[in-house]
């Protein structure tokens, strides 16, 4: 959510933001409708405040014996106390309607974030690792992957398509993948682990500014909660109307959930494998910082993700997105794109964003800076640390064998009672 009061001090380089993102001017209308919230909040106080002055008045009448003057301002008090109701209601329309139009506008990028489209504009900022130079053909997890227990046709005959049932020793590596990531993330980094709802109400999503927009993203119940699609929804509402002291920052939280996508409009798109599903694992990490910590708050995080991959020695990248490319919540993002072998590129298996204030304000989330009376915004940042699944992907392929096993990656290798090779079932 966007503060009215800036855009109204700067319309122009409000605009000027929105246009990085792909986004027309709003800074008119929105001004605009504040100046119409404006006029009826003045319009149901100046009536409040007209009908105290005649209750006074015919308090003063009456002592005076003028029950004429009496009358005449109890009609007008009268009067006022029917018109003060549709008054209310034009306030409460008016805010309704510029809250609308504000929670339907994206994050405005950082100064420092690109410009572009797309993730063609995306800039390099640097990468790790080489890719493994293999002494035969390098396969795809899909062909590799079946044999150790990525069973794709039960899970789509069991759920349909984007689902898969993970079972034997892919699920074995899965699980250790996971609890690998969040010992990781809590025992050397210092985040704290959740287990978080998986079902949350409409203002959790609509905090971390998946609703109203991205609805058909998203998996409903019949009960009206909604299956949250990545961690980031709970753990970010932990927050929501706090009013945390200074001295309580910064929190950080992570947590290893199921995560629900609908996957809308990506038809056709890793439609096989295991890359793109409706339902998939995610360690994710949230920070609650104040402004001032959270630029570096942003490169610890995304340090944090690449320390993973960094452990289970998987080549990567790091790329600033441009401000076309980016989520809209995001202020700036850096993603973490992963080598995959059997595809011959990198795919995307984190990202972390800075959020600054724009979800604090959506959740109402504050602090109170120490010594200051006035309470501030947080800002807010996730991240993926990493997404599970796809780093099973990275690993199967990464760690290929010619004879179709798979290694298993050092660190990992406790957590799986020692073994270091997944043999292929024949």
């Amino acid at each position: 959510m966007h503060d009215i009061r800036a855009i109204r001090e700067a319309p122009a380089a409000f605009d000027a933001d929105l246009a990085r993102r792909g986004a027309a001017p709003q800074a008119d209308q929105l001004v605009a409708l504040d100046d119409a919230r404006r006029a009826a909040i003045a319009a149901a106080q100046d009536a409040q405040t007209r009908r105290n002055e005649l209750s006074k008045g015919i308090g003063q009448a009456k002592a005076q014996k003028d029950e004429a003057r009496a009358q005449a301002l109890m009609a007008e008090v009268a009067a006022l106390k029917d018109a003060l109701p549709g008054l209310e209601v034009r306030e409460a329309d008016a805010a309704a309607a510029l809250d609308t139009a504000l929670a339907a506008l994206p994050n405005r990028p950082a100064a420092d974030v690109p410009a572009g489209a797309d993730e063609h504009d995306n800039v390099l900022v640097h990468s790790r690792g080489t890719p493994r130079d293999f002494p035969f053909p390098a396969r795809e997890h899909d062909a590799i992957g079946p044999a150790i227990g990525l069973d794709f046709e039960t899970g789509v005959a069991i759920a349909g398509a984007r689902f898969t049932l993970v079972r034997g020793d892919a699920a074995r590596l899965q699980r250790a993948l996971g609890q690998f990531m969040l010992d990781r993330l809590s025992r050397d980094h210092g985040y704290e682990e959740v287990a978080p709802p998986l079902l949350v109400r409409d203002e959790a999503v609509f905090g971390t500014g998946q609703l109203p927009k991205f609805a058909e993203d998203l998996f409903r119940t019949t009960d009206g909660r909604w299956l949250i699609p990545t961690a980031e929804v709970s753990l970010t509402n932990i927050v929501r109307e706090a009013i945390l002291s200074e001295a309580e920052l910064p929190l950080r939280f992570a947590a290893l959930t199921p995560c629900f996508r609908s996957e809308a409009g990506a038809a056709g798109r890793d439609t096989r494998g295991y890359i793109r599903q409706h339902q998939f694992d995610k360690v994710e990490m949230v920070s609650i910082v104040t402004p001032e910590a959270s630029d570096d708050e942003h490169e610890r995080m995304t340090a944090c993700a690449e320390g993973v991959l960094d452990a289970l020695e998987l080549p990567y990248r790091r790329m600033l997105l441009c401000a076309g490319d980016m989520g809209f919540s995001a202020a700036r993002t850096y993603d973490l794109d992963v080598w995959l072998p059997g595809q011959a590129r990198y795919r995307e298996i984190s990202s972390c964003s800075t959020c600054t204030d724009f979800q604090a304000r959506r959740m109402n989330a504050r602090y109170r800076a120490e010594g200051e009376k006035a309470n501030r915004f947080v800002h807010t940042l996730n991240g993926s640390g990493l997404a599970v699944g796809r780093t099973l992907v990275a690993v199967i392929e990464n760690y290929q064998q010619e004879d179709g096993s798979v290694a298993v990656p050092t660190v990992l290798q406790p957590y799986l009672g020692g073994r270091n090779r997944l043999e292929p079932r024949r």
